[in-house]
């Protein structure tokens, strides 16, 4: 109640301070980074026609993982950090486009392989990083691998950005219904196919780089989020995508809390939590999927 009561008063007290200057904001942050993984989830997946996408299986996080941490190595932080991740991310987005749409032969399988072969590829630089630096950054990069929202920080612009996803996903709804049928079905019916998948791969590119430069590598929210919802019901896109929203902040913002609190006073990454509620949930998932 005391806490409730900080929200409607204006004081300089150390409850309120701890309130408004580290509670909210962070669970700002784990909102929006889950919401926004929890849409580029259902992009990926309707995109690559694949149930087991993920935002992270292009590359993205792997290239932002290693301008991470290549900040870390030299000691830089806060806004140095957050750009050198978003960078990372672009350069990946940038490279996995580029090599799947060389000389214009753009296809699902080209692109999935594509990020599959730049993801592990990052993955190597990520560990030559990780063993050739000295252990007063190791402890630094891990948390960042796994995610971590105890440095993070959201503006307007992560607000606004969501907002745009949001209104541009429900506008493009029909379209995700329609292709998700096949891209024979979606031509016929009259969508612009090619421009659709730039539109799609572009989209979920900057959600998932916005979300790692936040928060790092949260896992499986992208995963289980879409499932879930479309388990329960929810396969129109003009459901999904909404619920999808909702569902993936609410469900970081929870997992966050229990990083905070499970073994306080000392934090557990948030993407461990998230592990760890992620998997017996997708394994549920598709077992009452192969039974239906």
């Amino acid at each position: 109640m005391q806490m409730i009561g900080e929200l409607f008063t204006a004081n300089e007290s150390l409850s309120n301070q701890i309130l408004w200057d580290i509670r909210i904001p962070r669970s700002a942050s784990a909102f929006i980074t889950g919401a926004l993984l929890a849409m580029s989830g259902v992009i990926m997946q309707v995109l690559l026609r694949n149930p087991l996408a993920d935002p992270y299986i292009l590359g993205i996080s792997g290239g932002a993982a290693v301008g991470a941490l290549s900040a870390i190595l030299l000691g830089l932080g806060g806004l140095w950090l957050t750009n050198a991740a978003f960078a990372g991310a672009l350069f990946s987005i940038l490279l996995v486009f580029g090599i799947a749409n060389k000389f214009g032969k753009w296809s699902v399988t080209r692109l999935l392989l594509t990020g599959v072969v730049v993801s592990a590829g990052w993955g190597a630089v990520i560990n030559i990083l990780l063993t050739t630096t000295s252990t007063n950054n190791v402890q630094s990069m891990l948390f960042w691998l796994m995610g971590d929202l105890s440095q993070s920080q959201v503006g307007n612009a992560h607000f606004l950005l969501l907002t745009a996803a949001l209104l541009g996903g429900l506008f493009v709804s029909r379209s995700l219904n329609v292709l998700v049928r096949g891209e024979l079905v979606a031509s016929a019916l009259g969508i612009n196919v090619p421009s659709l998948r730039l539109l799609l791969y572009f989209s979920a590119s900057i959600l998932t780089a916005t979300a790692v430069t936040v928060a790092g590598s949260v896992g499986f929210v992208g995963l289980v989020i879409p499932h879930a919802l479309r388990l329960l019901g929810a396969r129109d896109h003009r459901l999904l995508i909404p619920g999808s929203l909702l569902l993936g902040g609410s469900f970081l913002l929870l997992a966050d809390t229990i990083a905070r609190t499970v073994i306080a006073p000392q934090q557990l990454p948030v993407g461990v939590v998230t592990a760890v509620i992620g998997v017996p949930a997708f394994i549920l998932i598709l077992r009452r999927s192969m039974k239906d």
